[in-house]
């Protein structure tokens, strides 16, 4: 099938001061988040000057995007949209569209299965064409990648070379802690058509970059980032619970790798560089953590083999994976969504 676009679609974020809760407001709405989580998180983002990175995170990649398109011959304009803050998704959705563009390939900056993280992506590309009415491009998702090895080898490099600034003599007593945003446990469960894929996918991501970086030591895969109200039960051990309890478990060094997300964006820099970071000075642990792939080259060359893979004859053949878990091009419905809101 013929395409004649690629869309980078993000989770977008504020870059003054005055757009923190305005932005804030769109990403809790109709979540039930309790007004003083909301309060602590505007001030996350006021200490790094009201500015998320992800949008220069962003636009680092869609230039990387399109001079990697370009080295290798791949056609085609390169557009960028978010869910939650500027550039809006539906905005550019409508310059598609006035730009001549008929049907285009979604990467989303989510690499696993599951509806914050898969479906309600495909929801808000829908609201967005929806918008737009009914000559808005028709806009398909390209696979999640979570075991590709554009996005593994990256992660692993990245341990590697965090296990290298800690003292070789704590080897024996250094763990590594694979992280990624928590969600509610209920959410978890009917991540993907039979339900778990979310955390099934990152256990997996988890194995393929301990056994490429440290197959030597032992890890662990914890959470990160919970916003939703008490109440709800949401994935567990948080990081900041788990090293106290390594701590109490004897161990004297931790390499944190955040193999839940693909830049170094709020969450990673304020819940891990911050506070995680805080959290073991006090517990006197040695603390170094990983990077992410960011506009590494091969995590760039990922996108343009997920996009020849939909895009040329033998795209089949193209497919590179590194685990056994089954890969979906499109979900079928309702995968991933919430059972309240299933019809």
């Amino acid at each position: 099938m013929a395409y004649d676009a690629l869309v980078l679609v993000s989770f977008g974020g504020p870059e003054r001061p005055e757009d923190v809760e305005p932005f804030l407001q769109n990403v809790t709405r109709g979540r039930g988040v309790p007004p003083e989580r909301l309060a602590e998180v505007v001030q996350h983002y006021l200490h790094f000057g009201g500015v998320s990175p992800i949008n220069q995170q962003c636009r680092d990649l869609l230039a990387a995007i399109r001079t990697d398109f370009a080295e290798h011959g791949v056609d085609l304009p390169v557009y960028w949209g978010n869910r939650n803050w500027d550039p809006m998704l539906a905005d550019t959705v409508a310059r598609m569209r006035d730009d001549g563009v008929r049907r285009a390939l979604a990467f989303v900056t989510s690499a696993y299965g599951g509806y914050s993280s898969c479906r309600q992506y495909q929801e808000d590309i829908a609201a967005a064409r929806a918008a737009v009415g009914p000559d808005a491009p028709v806009i398909e998702k390209l696979r999640q990648f979570w075991d590709h090895p554009g996005f593994v080898e990256p992660h692993a490099d990245a341990v590697r070379a965090a296990l290298g600034q800690l003292d070789p003599a704590k080897r024996d007593t250094t763990r590594v802690v694979f992280t990624a945003h928590s969600v509610p446990t209920s959410m978890a469960a009917t991540a993907g058509p039979q339900g778990g894929r979310y955390t099934a996918q990152l256990a997996e991501t988890a194995r393929l970059v301990h056994a490429a970086a440290a197959p030597d030591l032992p890890y662990d895969l914890v959470w990160q980032s919970r916003s939703g109200p008490p109440q709800v039960p949401w994935l567990e051990p948080d990081i900041n619970d788990h090293l106290a309890s390594l701590a109490e478990q004897g161990v004297t060094a931790v390499v944190v790798s955040p193999i839940g997300f693909v830049s170094d964006h709020l969450e990673v820099v304020w819940d891990l560089d911050t506070e995680a970071l805080e959290t073991a000075k006090q517990l006197g642990l040695d603390f170094v953590r990983a990077g992410t792939p960011g506009t590494d080259p091969r995590f760039v060359a990922m996108v343009r083999e997920l996009v020849l893979e939909r895009t040329t004859p033998d795209g089949e053949r193209l497919r590179r994976r590194l685990g056994e878990l089954p890969m979906w091009d499109t979900c079928p419905t309702p995968c991933c969504v919430p059972p309240a809101r299933r019809p």
